[in-house]
């Protein structure tokens, strides 16, 4: 296989690049010119060494696609990198590693480059801004086999017929986890029974359609690159395809077969087969040429009789009371790339939502735990009829979570809305959300900081990944401590997006329509006057930071007889240099220095004005790096100077600044517009 994947010829067709040498023989490093180059020993080229490590060194994702950034402003450097659907972790990770030491090897100036390892069992991709869009048309990568095919014009419509079909399994099928990747093969009908077996694959984070127009546009260049070619691939960064005469993939149960009837015509009707669960068609045999009658009137016969019970149905049935979301649901969700669930499956996978499967209660609704026919187990959040959220919210969270992949955020496995059920299927974690551990005066002890210092990081790189990594920029502007669920290691993954925004990357402020979140957690601009910036999330962010070391409710805590606001008792503390006051005593004070280091990250989050917060790039810098020097803090936003608590959220204080007349108890966590609050824990 090695001696036949070696002849094949590499051309590479790309707008400003410049050709490395390619060393070893699977190896095809591209240095790209058009981002400039670095000087060695630069901040960017630590921060290239920085990002790559991390990407190639991830053990938390299984699904083969790698996306990660480092540093700040024009130092920044952003790499992805992708596996072929079929290759396993262990040989993904490898190949990414091995791509990236020859890429920096080959390239050792450019800030772009982009690395294919395994001959295609991977690509690696770094460049000095955000790649996330499938409409990068500058770049071009081809090799195809030297072998001839005899009768091109049959064999092509077979490989077209095979490759459309792969396009649209590629784009909207989910059986793959993340993975918009599909495999098959097609015979060719010669006498000699070729056949052809081919790949496509899209980057997991893009949409049905974009994924559908890359391989469309990939696939607009076989006329030009692969005419009469046995097996060829041309490569667009976000999506790929190839196809060769003999298997070059690990086959998977899903795998799709065309086979073609065999006809003097170049273009044959398929009969498909499949292993999965999909329809088989069959096509018109050669012997056919002669139809009996009886074979023609039985189905006109039957589809006429059809017809006729559909309209009396139509006339006798009576009308039936539709959710009043469904329509408006189903025109935008149906296109994103989430399993639709039926009610029947879920109803079985939750005992019919039975009280023993029950983990909590949200604003959303009930939360159940679920096992489906495969045995894989799942998170159910059904939407309550009474339920604070609605059509729109259900919705957002449907087609924001289904666009998103990242291993600190929470996986939307799919959806189901039927007559008044609306519900969503989630991965399964199975421990507490983090309110539960934090606040529990058992459970947190279980927490050490070097786990606690982990979460606090995942958080951050979950929201450095809306903000500025995924194909989309989003604020969540829900961010709390019960809105982080934590899976079997403890690893972090944000949770409940019916209220996230999505904003063009050269936006930096929207006004809200309505105010959506937690009180307590929202930024003063946004909580007054509904201005909306990623740096919303900072604040948030930072308000859990203070959470996570203190162990304390930012609702407020007794104190003697008085009762301290968080953020006011950690800056008192802070400026009087008395921070050992805010560690959580069941951390003992181990690793102090870095303790301190988080409160004071978790101050400049919380800062009055947006312009003095850091972005979440630069704060993944300050807790990466303790050579990073940080700015003094100014004095945080809701900063009380006597015992009585914020205005926003607490009894005993005016509402004027939220317009509200609303007041909560001191012990109250409480959301905006009755916003979700998740409990997610284990029976």
């Amino acid at each position: 296989m090695v001696t036949q994947r070696a002849s094949f010829y590499l051309c590479l067709l790309v707008i400003l690049i410049t050709q490395a040498t390619a060393e070893p023989d699977d190896q095809y490093p591209v240095c790209l010119s058009r981002g400039g180059d670095y000087a060695p020993n630069s901040t960017y080229h630590t921060n290239l060494n920085t990002v790559l490590s991390r990407l190639t060194s991830n053990t938390q994702i299984d699904y083969g696609f790698y996306n990660s950034s480092y540093g700040q402003d024009s130092d920044r450097v952003y790499a992805t990198g992708l596996c072929r659907g079929d290759v396993s972790r262990h040989t993904c990770l490898t190949c990414l590693n091995n791509s990236s030491f020859f890429l920096l090897k080959n390239c050792p100036h450019q800030k772009e480059a982009v690395g294919f390892g395994g001959y295609d069992k991977c690509i690696l991709h770094y460049a000095d801004q955000s790649m996330f869009s499938y409409q990068d048309s500058s770049f071009r990568f081809y090799f195809w086999e030297e072998t001839n095919v005899t009768n091109w014009d049959q064999y092509s419509y077979v490989l077209n017929q095979l490759l459309s079909r792969l396009r649209v399994k590629a784009a909207t099928s989910n059986s793959n986890l993340n993975r918009k990747f599909a495999a098959g093969n097609a015979t060719v009908p010669t006498p000699s029974s070729q056949t052809i077996y081919a790949v496509v694959q899209c980057y997991p984070d893009l949409t049905a359609a974009e994924c559908n127009d890359c391989l469309i546009g990939a696939f607009s260049e076989i006329p030009k690159n692969c005419n009469n070619r046995s097996g060829c691939g041309v490569t667009i960064l976000s999506c790929n395809f190839r196809y060769e005469n003999s298997s070059f993939y690990e086959p998977t149960p899903d795998t799709i077969t065309l086979q073609f009837s065999p006809q003097g015509s170049p273009s044959p009707t398929p009969s498909i087969t499949s292993n999965s669960s999909e329809s088989t068609y069959h096509g018109k045999s050669s012997k056919s040429q002669a139809v009996n009658a009886k074979y023609v009137v039985a189905p006109i016969l039957f589809f006429v009789g059809l017809l006729i019970l559909i309209c009396i149905y139509l006339r006798v049935r009576k009308p039936t009371k539709h959710f009043e979301s469904e329509t408006m649901v189903d025109d935008e969700i149906k296109l994103v790339v989430s399993s639709q669930f039926d009610f029947d499956t879920i109803r079985v996978a939750t005992n019919n939502f039975s009280d023993a499967n029950k983990l909590g209660q949200g604003g959303f609704g009930p939360v159940y735990k679920g096992t489906l026919f495969n045995k894989q187990e799942v998170a159910i959040k059904r939407l309550s009829s009474n339920s604070c959220q609605g059509n729109i919210e259900f919705k957002n969270e449907v087609i924001l979570m289904s666009r998103l992949q990242h291993r600190n955020l929470v996986r939307l496995l799919g959806f189901c809305y039927e007559s008044e059920e609306r519900l969503l299927v989630y991965e399964f974690l199975p421990n507490k959300s983090l309110d539960k551990i934090i606040f529990d005066p058992i459970e947190r002890a279980h927490l050490d900081w070097k786990k606690r210092h982990k979460i606090i990081e995942g958080i951050a790189l979950g929201l450095l990944y809306l903000h500025e990594d995924s194909q989309q920029r989003i604020i969540h502007r829900d961010l709390k401590l019960s809105n982080i669920l934590l899976d079997a290691d403890m690893n972090p993954k944000i949770s409940d997006f019916g209220f996230a925004r999505l904003f063009n990357a050269d936006q930096t402020l929207l006004n809200a329509s309505k105010i959506a979140g937690t009180y307590g957690y929202m930024a003063p601009e946004y909580a007054r006057h509904g201005k909306l910036s990623t740096k919303l999330d900072v604040f948030s962010f930072g308000v859990v930071i203070l959470e996570i070391v203190s162990g304390k409710k930012n609702s407020g805590f007794r104190i003697g007889e008085s009762v301290e606001h968080l953020l006011s008792f950690a800056w008192k503390n802070w400026t009087k240099g008395t921070a050992d006051k805010i560690i959580d005593p069941a951390l003992n004070n181990a690793l102090r220095d870095e303790i301190l280091r988080c409160i004071h990250i978790g101050l400049l989050c919380v800062q009055e004005k947006v312009a003095d917060r850091p972005t979440m790039a630069s704060v993944i810098l300050m807790l990466d790096s303790h050579s990073f020097a940080l700015p003094v803090p100014l004095q945080p936003a809701y900063f009380m100077k006597n015992s009585c608590l914020s205005v926003i959220q607490f009894s005993g204080c005016s509402s004027v600044e939220t317009g509200s007349n609303e007041q909560k108890s001191d012990s109250a966590d409480v959301s905006a517009n009755e916003a979700s609050i998740s409990s997610l824990y284990p029976r």
